[in-house]
């Protein structure tokens, strides 16, 4: 009976999704007078970690070579439960970091670009039963500017005291990104048409032979 090993960068993928449950813990807290401001702070160590995990995981599967189906589904996976997490957070009333509560609009578009993408690699799957996920650099793009944007709206307490026009700067990246979020549902609809297209001509093709 052969064993399942994880390779480190899965370990690592897992290891981000784990950490989930505690930054999403944190900040559930963030507004509590008792917790605060340090459970702020909790929660930016936290995602922070993540992140850098979220570029670490992916070097190292290249650098040693082990770049899996498995990796190639959890990284994703990993992501979007991080940033739907983060959004519907940070759009709440009660968790939303003060002055930068984020507009429904974005939250919107943000969630509804995951969970559009989720479905259609399912529905791709089912037609095809191929997995296939292949990174777009407006989907690498998006991501990185919705964790820029999650960090940048967790660290804007301190930061407007520094900088007097730093609200100006994150709302610029929530916008920013909502746009981004649109682009890359085009280019992923646009691609997964294609493929299903492709995959159909070559089945028909196939069929005419036999």
């Amino acid at each position: 009976m052969t064993k399942l090993r994880l390779s480190w960068p899965n370990r690592i993928t897992l290891a981000r999704i784990l950490l989930t449950g505690p930054f999403v813990m944190a900040m559930l807290h963030v507004n509590d007078p008792a917790y605060m401001p340090w459970i702020r702070y909790v929660a930016i160590v936290i995602f922070l970690v993540m992140a850098v995990s979220d570029g670490l995981d992916g070097w190292l599967a290249r650098r040693t070579k082990e770049v899996t189906q498995l990796g190639a589904f959890l990284d994703p996976l990993a992501d979007k439960l991080l940033i739907i997490c983060s959004t519907l957070l940070l759009a709440g009333d009660k968790t939303a970091v003060p002055g930068m509560r984020l507009p429904d609009v974005v939250v919107v578009v943000i969630i509804g670009k995951d969970l559009y993408t989720i479905m259609g690699f399912f529905i791709i799957y089912m037609i095809t039963s191929e997995m296939k996920i292949v990174p777009v650099l407006a989907g690498k793009t998006s991501t990185a500017m919705q964790l820029v944007t999650v960090l940048a709206i967790l660290i804007s307490p301190e930061a407007t005291e520094l900088v007097a026009w730093y609200p100006y700067v994150v709302k610029f990246l929530w916008w920013t990104m909502t746009v981004m979020g649109v682009i890359t549902v085009i280019i992923y609809t646009r691609n997964g048409t294609r493929y299903v297209n492709e995959y159909e001509a070559v089945r028909r093709a196939n069929n005419h032979k036999t």
